[in-house]
């Protein structure tokens, strides 16, 4: 009888072991994600931080080679905030964090990843417990927004950064273009699988889960004509369809500085992270009728040259 219970309890053990080391089950537990993300992190030499950013506190991981210089900053998408369009989670902290994988393959000199709120950190400045609202209805609301813009002046005082391009996934999407609209230091925006028009996704989706109490990115259009931007969609995504970049464009005023691709291969979460590096070298342009100009933030540059781009820099040998 022993024998028999001792030979169950190994075999038991075993198919756990095997499950947890296969990430099965690792990256499913909430405390077990903070431990993803350092994984993935730390290859990169991303540095873990946590930045007190208006109400809350903002995960980010950085990598900073060149102090007054510009930065990449990653903006993380929704998350495990709902496992379906009618059900929503306990938290919100992303099993797949697909930001910060498109931020690891990024090699820039300055690279910085923020989370949202209620990711990975679940109590605010006070200590209080995170409202589930903003991972919810308000994931988008003027409480977020206030958030990183604290984080991204902190980071500009801490490392002397002069200008930010924004790349933003999912809602990230959202929050960057909103970001990208209110600020004079973004120099460029990307997203990929941008939520660009939460009501439209809403609509196309047949999501129950409503958003009350979020800002729309697409209601910010109207200020980015002059901005340079890139956005990425997949083909092969239910969750953010090509329609929500397309409501996204036809709302924006005339501009020549939008530029799409339609990713055919891409879903939602997969197809990114290994083509992010041919996605990151496409030029960011702002073209005129003579050809393209150089725009930085919303405001044109007075000495402007017969052609610009923003290429990022190269890796260093």
């Amino acid at each position: 009888m022993f024998n028999s219970d001792l030979k169950n309890f190994s075999l038991k053990a075993g198919i756990i072991t095997s499950l947890l080391l296969g990430g099965c089950i690792a990256t499913t537990l909430p405390y077990m994600r903070a431990e993803t993300a350092q994984r993935l992190a730390a290859p990169a030499w991303m540095i873990k931080r946590d930045i007190p950013a208006g109400q809350f506190n903002l995960l980010a991981y950085e990598r900073i080679h060149e102090r007054g210089a510009v930065a990449n900053v990653y903006i993380e998408g929704d998350g495990s905030a709902f496992t379906s369009p009618k059900e929503w989670t306990t938290n919100p902290t992303p099993e797949n964090p697909v930001a910060l994988h498109l931020a690891t393959k990024d090699k820039a000199d300055n690279v910085i990843y923020l989370a949202r709120p209620c990711q990975y950190i679940t109590t605010t400045q006070n200590g209080a417990s995170c409202d589930d609202k903003y991972w919810k209805e308000a994931r988008f609301s003027s409480e977020v927004l206030e958030a990183y813009q604290d984080a991204l002046d902190e980071i500009a005082r801490r490392y002397d950064i002069t200008g930010y391009h924004l790349i933003g996934y999912s809602g990230g999407g959202a929050i960057a273009t909103i970001l990208a609209a209110e600020r004079k230091d973004i120099l460029s925006l990307r997203t990929v699988a941008g939520i660009l028009d939460h009501e439209t996704q809403t609509a196309i989706t047949k999501s129950e889960q409503s958003m009350g109490e979020s800002l729309n990115a697409v209601d910010y259009g109207v200020d980015l004509t002059r901005m340079p931007q890139y956005h990425f969609v997949g083909g092969q995504d239910a969750v953010v369809p090509p329609a929500i970049l397309h409501s996204y464009l036809q709302a924006m005023p005339p501009s020549h500085c939008v530029q799409s691709m339609v990713v055919q291969e891409a879903g939602y979460e997969k197809g990114w992270t290994d083509k992010w590096p041919e996605l990151l070298k496409l030029p960011v342009h702002c073209y005129s009728k003579n050809g393209p100009d150089v725009y930085e933030g919303a405001e044109p540059k007075s000495d402007a040259k017969p052609f610009y781009t923003l290429p990022e820099k190269p890796a260093k040998p």
